[in-house]
């Protein structure tokens, strides 16, 4: 049974002992007496109106403020840039704590604790302006110099910064994680990847990287293993191997930026095998080279890896080249005998092209109204090698399908969404799986609200596999659940030929806490079919899905779904992946059900079962 959630944060109250210090008053850092700040140092032009305060706090949306004098870099629109840094102090609390609000950029609108110098703590408001609170804890730097600094270095949407009612304090409105047994905190989703902390001696010795994860990069299937990497922060690559793409060993980071600041952004992996890039010895042993862009958004690198991605090598002529564009998707064209590399920049992909992947020659075709973070390649229609369509798919999920000679992208159709959930985004699928058994299979970071006080932050969705099919509406993408996860399913609890009259309900009851429930339904024209998931839904009507997200049809009526419950997510497909909804949720109560509303509907057969764990019973932290 699953603990409910205020239980959580009560435990975690009682774990970290608040009142180990008795009633130690609280220091306020951000004091600012008059419409300045006072001795707190700015650069740029984003903090120089000063505070916000008074008529302009609903003015610019600014909620939840505990003081009238509100840090804002928000003031003159996103467009300034700038940092605000506050005169040293000495920490003499166990937490800094304070309100955010303002943009999730994780390097360029944040809020740091400085150390000579160096961050050791990090914080980004949600994408909104009510302030958000938050907390650090510093006991381990007690009696130390330390220094805040807000950072704006985003001119685009969201690009600033809110902080409010900075304090040193023993007893914070929002407490951090609770250390707890890896992968089996509370809240750690159980067959979705989520990262782990290590600990690295860049930028400081000891610093302690939170578990944050974001944005997908080179995904790549390589002798027998799929390799998964993702940004922290643009400070480095995460890195995890998987055999079956459910059960996964998170590596060390794979690199990290060059020096401190420059950043290393997203981007791809490709394998080298007949080494045209010379960065291997030898043909027999090829490089796996990945691309990324610097912070700059111009400066384009690479790293390579000579041991199946375990050690890696910042290339000594970095950057190759500089081009104002980010997020490099690279691969081999076969009839085209290069390599092609489509690049975001300026609202639009680029397409470069290559011999040796070093040296790229812009092509001059590029794609109006893109999206960043472009995945590109090949799917066979219905399964038929002989008759192949390019997709390409925007960062925001959107796609297309169409043409590619090698140098140019001829979009065929209009763009549709691959997921219509709210939390789908900067997806990637594993390239140079023909090497293995072929399958496009795609994951997404699931962007969304933290995990309260968990040591870790982020999650990916479930793998899918794609398949491109023909449908009255033309060519569909489908997606859906890989094979694999039959190998962690267990209990099976099944109902057959159930009718469910208007109101009438049915208790799934079965063992565990985390499930896929399989379904073939047959729902009255007006009717809804509610599956009750533990206080969040998902509604079924004969032609469309509701699920955190406005009703999206089908162009054939409902006649199946699967749904994969975790302990902080909900995905949802239905007639095959013919429409997915992928979407984070925590439990607000215990209990699943599924109901009939409004009409009749007909459970032809329903199945469900319990998820085992993917996780290791114990890991060494």
């Amino acid at each position: 049974m699953i603990p409910m959630i205020s239980a959580l944060h009560l435990v975690a109250l009682a774990a970290i002992g608040l009142t180990a210090h008795g009633d130690r008053s609280d220091l306020l850092i951000s004091e600012f007496p008059d419409n300045t700040y006072g001795a707190w140092k700015a650069t740029g032009t984003a903090f120089r109106r000063g505070p916000a305060s008074g008529a302009l706090l609903p003015k610019l949306e600014i909620q939840n403020a505990l003081d009238d004098k509100v840090i804002s870099s928000e003031i003159e629109d996103d467009g300034p840039t700038g940092t605000l840094t506050s005169p040293k102090f000495k920490i003499d609390r166990r937490f800094i704590a304070f309100r955010i609000g303002g943009g999730n950029y994780e390097h360029s609108t944040c809020l740091d604790l400085l150390i000579d110098g160096k961050v050791v703590a990090t914080a980004t408001g949600r994408r909104s302006d009510r302030l958000s609170p938050s907390s650090w804890d510093v006991t381990r730097w007690q009696g130390q110099t330390a220094q805040i600094r807000a950072v704006d270095q985003e001119t685009g949407d969201w690009g600033h910064i809110n902080v409010d009612h900075i304090i040193q304090t023993d007893k914070p409105e929002q407490t951090p994680f609770v250390k707890m047994p890896l992968y089996h905190e509370a809240l750690r989703p159980q067959f979705h990847f989520t990262a782990r902390q290590w600990t690295h001696n860049f930028p400081e010795p000891g610093m302690r990287q939170e578990g944050w994860i974001n944005d997908l990069n080179g995904l790549i299937y390589y002798d027998g293993e799929y390799h998964l990497f993702a940004q922290r922060w643009a400070k480095c690559w995460l890195h995890a191997v998987s055999k079956d793409l459910i059960h996964w060993t998170e590596l060390e980071p794979a690199f990290w930026e060059e020096s401190e600041g420059s950043g290393v952004q997203s981007g791809t992996c490709v394998v080298d095998y007949q080494n045209t890039s010379g960065l291997a010895k030898d043909k027999a042993h090829p490089a796996m080279v990945a691309f990324w862009s610097r912070f700059d958004n111009k400066s384009q690198c690479i790293c390579y890896s000579l041991d199946h991605g375990r050690t890696w090598t910042h290339y000594p002529g970095n950057p190759m080249f500089e081009k104002p564009e980010r997020d490099p998707k690279v691969f081999w064209h076969a009839p085209s005998k290069h390599w092609v590399m489509i690049m975001y920049g300026e609202g639009k992909y680029h397409v470069l092209t290559s011999p040796d992947l070093l040296h790229w020659n812009d092509q001059h075709h590029p794609i109006a109204d893109s999206y960043e973070c472009p995945d590109f390649f090949e799917l066979p229609i219905h399964g038929d090698p002989n008759n192949k369509k390019w997709v390409l798919i925007q960062g925001n999920g959107n796609y297309s399908i169409g043409t590619f000679n090698g140098t140019e992208f001829k979009e065929e159709t209009g763009r549709r969404a691959c997921d219509v959930g709210p939390n789908f985004y900067a997806t990637q699928s594993w390239a140079n799986t023909d090497t293995g058994d072929g399958r496009r299979i795609q994951v997404a970071w699931m962007r969304a609200p933290e995990f309260p006080n968990m040591p870790f932050n982020q999650q990916i969705s479930f793998p899918c596999e794609l398949t491109l099919r023909k449908t009255a509406d033309g060519l569909r993408i489908f997606r859906q659940p890989i094979r694999e996860l039959d190998s962690l399913c267990a209990s099976p609890k099944t109902w057959k030929d159930h009718p469910l009259k208007i109101g009438e309900s049915i208790k799934l009851q079965a063992e565990g806490k985390c499930y896929r429930i399989k379904a073939e339904v047959e729902i009255s024209e007006g009717a809804k079919l509610t599956f009750n998931l533990r206080g969040e839904h998902v509604t079924l009507t004969s032609r469309s899905l509701e699920s955190g997200h406005p009703a999206a049809t089908v162009q054939t009526r409902v006649h199946t779904v699967e749904i994969l419950l975790d302990l902080g997510s909900i995905e949802a497909y239905v007639n095959g992946g013919e429409i997915s909804s992928t979407r984070f949720a925590l439990p607000k109560e215990e209990g699943l059900s599924v109901k009939a509303e409004v009409g009749t509907a007909t459970i032809r057969t329903m199945t469900i079962e319990r998820v085992k764990s993917m996780w290791p019973k114990t890991v060494r932290s």
